[in-house]
């Protein structure tokens, strides 16, 4: 129990961080409005992709990450252009009968979602330098591996509950139905968010 606070912080952090609308919350959310089960598949993957994350830090790549120029660098470029692929991808869609891109994205979910949401989590060299600096700062230098497994846990569970929530909440019928008549300048919209994302990941 002596380890409870810095839990529990750990998860209140990484909560406001996921509710903070990013490259993961439009993923996941413009797949649920189009399928309930793709918007879960990505929400998963996202999940898998921040827990990986913070394993990294716990074993201490997280701080060598930000050490290393030139794979930070790899890692931001692969975000950027991912980035760009799916608003890229979402924009294009948004000329398409609403039917036809239905039929198209729900086409092998079990299998191209969750990677999708891997993806987006995964080329976010952002996740290295926060989760190598917060865990460093949040937890203590000799914390047990118990206590440290804990952490990731936490990360793990709190990622989940919360994007499968936004896949849930997204995918429901009023929602859909509102997306189903406001498809085109709602798809506009997110493509350029994720475009616009993008950009500035290149810039930084």
């Amino acid at each position: 129990m002596d380890y409870l606070p810095q839990l529990v912080t750990i998860g209140a952090v990484i909560l406001l961080a996921c509710v903070s609308p990013g490259p993961d919350f439009i993923a996941v959310t413009s797949n649920a409005l189009v399928s309930r089960q793709r918007g879960l598949g990505v929400a998963l993957g996202t999940s898998i992709g921040i827990a990986l994350w913070a394993v990294l830090a716990v074993v201490g790549l997280g701080v060598l990450l930000n050490t290393i120029a030139w794979l930070y660098e790899a890692i931001r470029i692969a975000g950027v252009c991912y980035l760009l692929y799916l608003g890229i991808k979402i924009l294009l869609g948004a000329r398409r009968p609403y039917q036809d891109l239905e039929i198209r994205k729900t086409a092998n979910t079990t299998l191209s979602a969750p990677r999708v949401g891997l993806l987006v989590s995964a080329t976010n060299p952002k996740a290295a330098a926060f989760f190598g600096s917060f865990f460093i700062t949040v937890l203590p230098a000799h914390a047990p591996g118990w206590v440290l497994a804990a952490a990731v846990m936490v990360v793990a569970t709190v990622a989940l509950l919360w994007f499968s929530l936004l896949a849930l909440m997204f995918s429901t019928a009023r929602v859909r139905a509102i997306y189903a008549r406001m498809r085109r300048p709602i798809d506009v919209f997110m493509g350029v968010v994720l475009v616009g994302l993008g950009v500035r990941l290149a810039l930084d």
